[in-house]
């Protein structure tokens, strides 16, 4: 019997109260109403009766909420809306004009750190822009890895990306999860979610021995033309941002943990003049 149109038609999902986002992201932050209650200077009684929609927050109790559980910027909106208010930060494009300066300090920053690598990442790690020293560390990889979106933690994990060349691969790649999963904690973004998932199903053998106590911080190290190249990373973010491609870009910098990278790095970068 064939089934009807209107059988087949999915139940629409009821909206979310603004309550339920709530107590969602304060049990997230393991925060109980009284803790956060304190912080937003606000009585338990009242956060109670928000949480179980016995009472309605004000546009601005909902941002001051948002802002001691340090929700991210693109959730604010969710909670404004849920709250039936209008969403207050926008998202634009990188190449937005409202974003040109911001694009300039991006673009100046990569380039100022020639000779070593260095790129942008968008909240989903995906690759939005990179300076010229990255594109001869990925030489020999297949292109339809290097297809966009280019996922740099893929490109990481995969066996046909930067695994096999990484020759400390389990501490590497163990570093990476590990920053990985504090993302899915702080912001429960379903993608990061699932993208931890994935990459947690390659192969990637365990740490073997802690790291030798004269290590500051976890190296990449990276087999390249015969040579193993070896880098140190730090992660630079927009300060008080209010747009949200801003609050979830990075540029993630790489420098040469030894003189034999950095000279190496060197004479790269005259090659390519």
């Amino acid at each position: 019997m064939p089934m009807h149109a209107s059988t087949a038609r999915a139940e629409p999902t009821p909206p979310v109260h603004i309550g339920d986002h709530l107590r969602e992201w304060r049990q997230r932050r393991r925060m109980s109403q009284l803790d956060l209650a304190g912080e937003a200077e606000i009585s338990a009684r009242h956060l109670s009766f928000v949480e179980t929609g016995r009472a309605a927050p004000s546009r601005d109790m909902v941002l001051r909420l948002a802002d001691r559980l340090d929700v991210p910027l693109r959730e604010r909106n969710v909670l404004l809306v849920a709250a039936g208010y209008a969403p207050a930060f926008p998202q634009r494009p990188l190449e937005d004009p409202a974003l040109k300066s911001a694009r300039q300090a991006i673009d100046l920053v990569l380039r100022a750190h020639e000779p070593n690598p260095a790129l942008a990442v968008d909240r989903h790690w995906n690759l939005v822009t990179a300076n010229r020293m990255v594109a001869p560390l990925l030489e020999g990889i297949p292109p339809r890895l290097l297809g966009q979106p280019l996922n740099v933690m893929r490109l990481a994990f995969h066996p046909e990306g930067l695994a096999p060349r990484t020759v400390n691969l389990a501490e590497w790649c163990g570093h990476l999860l590990e920053r990985l999963h504090r993302q899915c904690e702080a912001t429960a973004d379903p993608e990061l979610i699932r993208l931890h998932g994935e990459l947690k199903g390659f192969p990637i053998p365990a740490r073997s021995a802690p790291l030798s106590g004269d290590n500051v911080a976890i190296p990449f190290k990276l087999r390249h033309q015969g040579e193993i190249l070896s880098f140190f990373s730090t992660t630079m973010v927009f300060g008080t941002p209010v747009d949200i491609t801003l609050s979830e870009l990075a540029l993630e910098t790489f420098f040469p943990a030894d003189e034999r990278t950095a000279e190496r790095l060197r004479q790269m970068a005259a090659a390519m003049s």
